[in-house]
């Protein structure tokens, strides 16, 4: 019997689902949350330390030598790419599933695709960039049919 897996994600949360084959009901079987941490709290609270708290040079001027949010954005996502792709490896690997669908917002699914093992990529029907991780019940079902080209 065909056992898709869906996985809808963004940069701060997933859920994965189980489709059945025939009503097309989804089952939930994870639900991931990932917590960012504060930038601010990394510095110890706001506090400017190291190299950017220092004048530079002559003119004593503060460096400025934080990374750049996006960056720091990236890291996490990739971070929490990293714990999705070993749940969907996971599953993969004891048989638990024999298709997978990808429903997630661009930069999660460049992130998630290069984490999968070969053998969970071989298994990828679908790749779908969209956020539906907001949706529930019925509304998300009907959306996740839409993204799938489904009759409803």
């Amino acid at each position: 019997m065909d056992k898709t897996w869906i996985l809808i994600a963004n940069a701060e949360r997933a859920r994965c689902f189980d489709r059945d084959p025939t009503d097309h009901s989804l089952t939930e079987l994870a639900d991931f949350i990932h917590p960012h941490t504060s930038l601010t709290g990394e510095a110890g609270g706001g506090d400017l330390t190291g190299a950017a708290g220092k004048g530079h040079g002559r003119t004593g001027h503060a460096g400025t030598q934080f990374e750049p949010r996006t960056e720091a954005h990236a890291k996490e996502r990739g971070s929490f790419a990293r714990q999705l792709a070993d749940y969907l490896n996971e599953g993969v690997a004891a048989q638990r599933c024999n298709a997978l669908v990808l429903i997630a917002t661009s930069p999660m699914l460049g992130e998630l695709r290069p984490c999968l093992s070969s053998a969970a990529e071989k298994l990828v029907r679908g790749s779908i960039a969209s956020d539906l991780t907001l949706y529930r019940g019925p509304e998300l079902k009907e959306r996740i049919d839409r993204a799938l080209q489904l009759p409803g």
